[in-house]
């Protein structure tokens, strides 16, 4: 057997696949938890296996064609980081629009009773 010299490509800066995971891993822990019930919610949301889910929590292996996609159809945070990571311009979700909007109205409306309060 021969040892390996074969010359290793330059980082690139590009994510590695353990960086990937563990990347996934940290946005769906933030978004579901570390509990069982995280792993079933993934279950439901891409059809794959209990190890499976179990794997990409604790970010040994990063989900990829069909699954990514289903987590990007339920997870915005997802969505956003495979926008990020093909360097594509990141657009706000249709649920992050809502919640800027309905921010902005209580903003205005606080703004609204406060200027009463001080026209009274």
């Amino acid at each position: 057997m021969f040892p390996k010299t074969g010359k290793r490509f330059p980082d690139g800066g590009e994510p590695t696949s353990s960086t990937y995971a563990s990347l996934i891993a940290d946005i769906l822990k933030s978004e579901l938890g570390n509990s069982h019930q995280a792993n079933k919610t993934l279950m439901r949301w891409t059809g794959a296996n209990e190890r499976t889910a179990k794997n990409w929590l604790s970010g040994t292996n990063g989900p990829s064609g069909e699954h990514l996609l289903q987590l990007m159809r339920n997870s915005d945070r997802v969505f956003e980081f495979v926008l990020k990571l093909s360097r594509r311009p990141a657009l706000p979700s249709n649920r992050r629009l809502e919640e800027v909007r309905n921010s902005l109205r209580m903003t205005a409306d606080l703004l609204s009773d406060v200027i009463e309060i001080q026209d009274r």
